[in-house]
């Protein structure tokens, strides 16, 4: 189960409705396809989505570093060398979602090798995971109808708003409309990307206090350290940290600092290696987890579900898996779907991920 080669393939595909929040906005998918093949003839896949204007990396950095850095250091290793190749991609700073896409692509190739899927290898709690949808912004009543759509084409019945405009009185129409609209049987959420300031968040989470709101996300930048203690003192919703919680060491300094009590788990960002690792300080530490969405693909989806569906305490709440609706078209043979607002793992060894080698070769950028 040796790793003989290491391939980082980009590739654009646009979004049939891009997607807007207060960081930035998404209208293409311009995506690296990473793929590993063993000296068995078995090839693992995985997606790493550049995020210039959370994590600093872009598409072609993506490839840079796989190809110059990461590529030599793990060829030659062993599958199953797993600690090895950590420390190994650990010596260069940054580069999260390549690493990432590297890591799980190892395991999928890992699973297919011995036969188990990559949620049996993990964990193996369960094989699927309730839906969580993420609206984007718009007008409340744009917003409230995907959302009726969603629920009524997919089940979907869990929503992520998107917030964080000023003034705040754009998102608390929107989110009250979406709770006048599609009544209590749904739950909903807010992510502000970092757009509110520590006093912006605490008048517009007031303002929504009758909404029976489940999460409050990031409302406020983590750098904003009194402000946002403060902030998380006056809340009576757990507060998701998300781009502030990159890592392990940033998990454990956000909620000892308290300025957090709960933190978004995205596979994209911390591949399965770390993920897990994520997973088990946020046992010790006794918070609650989300499994988040780096607005991936279908095959960054199957990803996110087949972690989120390993573990008791990530499928304890839906996942964000449903924004591969919003693109024109993917890369998997056979697309993923949602039935009764759940996504059920592929079967069969790792991932269960069978690219088509024409959408590939139409999508790719190379």
């Amino acid at each position: 189960m040796k790793i003989t080669r290491v391939e980082a393939i980009p590739f654009a595909i646009p979004y049939a409705k891009p997607l807007k929040f207060a960081s930035g906005e998404v209208h293409v998918a311009e995506h690296v396809l990473l793929r590993v093949t063993t000296n068995e003839g078995v090839v693992g896949v995985a997606e790493a989505p550049p995020r210039p204007f959370t994590y600093g990396e872009t598409q072609a950095g993506i490839v840079a570093v796989v190809d110059g850095i990461f590529a030599p250091q793990v060829t030659g290793l062993d599958l199953m060398d797993r600690e090895q190749i950590h420390a190994r991609l650990s010596r260069t700073i940054g580069n999260p979602t390549a690493k990432s896409a590297l890591d799980m692509a190892i395991w999928d190739a890992l699973g297919q090798s011995l036969g188990y899927s990559v949620t049996d290898l993990l964990g193996g709690y369960t094989d699927r995971m309730r839906v969580s949808h993420m609206l984007g912004f718009d007008d409340p009543a744009a917003m409230v109808a995907e959302a009726e759509r969603m629920r009524d084409t997919y089940g979907i019945t869990t929503f992520k708003v998107k917030v964080g405009r000023r003034p705040h009185t754009l998102d608390t129409a929107v989110v009250r409309a979406l709770r006048e609209g599609l009544g209590d049987g749904v739950e909903l959420y807010v992510d502000a990307n970092r757009g509110w300031s520590a006093s912006e968040s605490a008048r517009a989470m007031r303002e929504m206090a009758d909404l029976g709101l489940t999460f409050a996300e990031e409302l406020c930048p983590a750098d904003d350290v009194v402000g946002r203690r403060w902030l998380v003192q006056q809340l009576d919703v757990p507060f998701i940290a998300d781009e502030s919680v990159a890592t392990p060491a940033e998990v454990t300094r956000e909620i000892l600092g308290g300025s957090a009590n709960a933190a978004s788990i995205k596979t994209a960002r911390t591949g399965f290696t770390t993920s897990r690792r994520v997973h088990h300080l946020a046992e010790g530490l006794g918070i609650e987890v989300v499994m988040g969405n780096q607005i991936d693909g279908q095959l960054g989806s199957l990803c996110s579900l087949a972690f989120g569906a390993a573990f008791e305490l990530t499928s304890r709440r839906a996942g964000e898996l449903s924004n591969f609706l919003d693109m024109s078209d993917d890369l998997l043979a056979e697309p993923l779907e949602i039935h009764g607002g759940e996504l059920v793992v592929r079967p069969g060894p790792g991932l269960g991920a069978v690219l088509d080698p024409d959408k590939l070769a139409h999508y790719r950028q190379d």
